[in-house]
């Protein structure tokens, strides 16, 4: 079941060769973080989706489909990514409603 709120925060690296080259030893921790962070949201709940382009250009973006309780919470979820908080990605936050979900999404279809 959904709470009343669902958000969806864009994040876009702020260094471009990190796609291209490859990340520093810093930034790949970073980004190791950033993946347990979201799997443990995701085990609570607070996170419906993630992931991003295949893309390695200025239009690479990643998203984060959030169930929360409020914008506040929203906010702060992304505020405490750590790829958000170790300056490595820039996030911007969108109000989100679920229209359609495939069943596969939800385990039940075909695969």
């Amino acid at each position: 079941m959904h709470s009343e709120f669902q958000f969806i925060y864009t994040l876009r690296v702020r260094r471009q060769e990190m796609l291209s080259a490859g990340p520093s030893p810093e930034e790949k921790k970073c980004l190791e973080d950033h993946v347990c962070y979201l799997d443990h949201l995701t085990k609570t709940g607070q996170v419906l989706l993630a992931g991003r382009t295949q893309t390695t250009d200025a239009s690479t973006f990643g998203i984060v489909i959030i169930d929360t309780t409020s914008e506040a919470s929203a906010n702060e979820i992304m505020g405490n990514d750590p790829v958000v908080l170790g300056g490595l990605m820039s996030g911007e936050l969108f109000p989100f409603e679920i229209a359609v979900i495939s069943p596969n999404i939800l385990g039940g279809g075909d695969a």
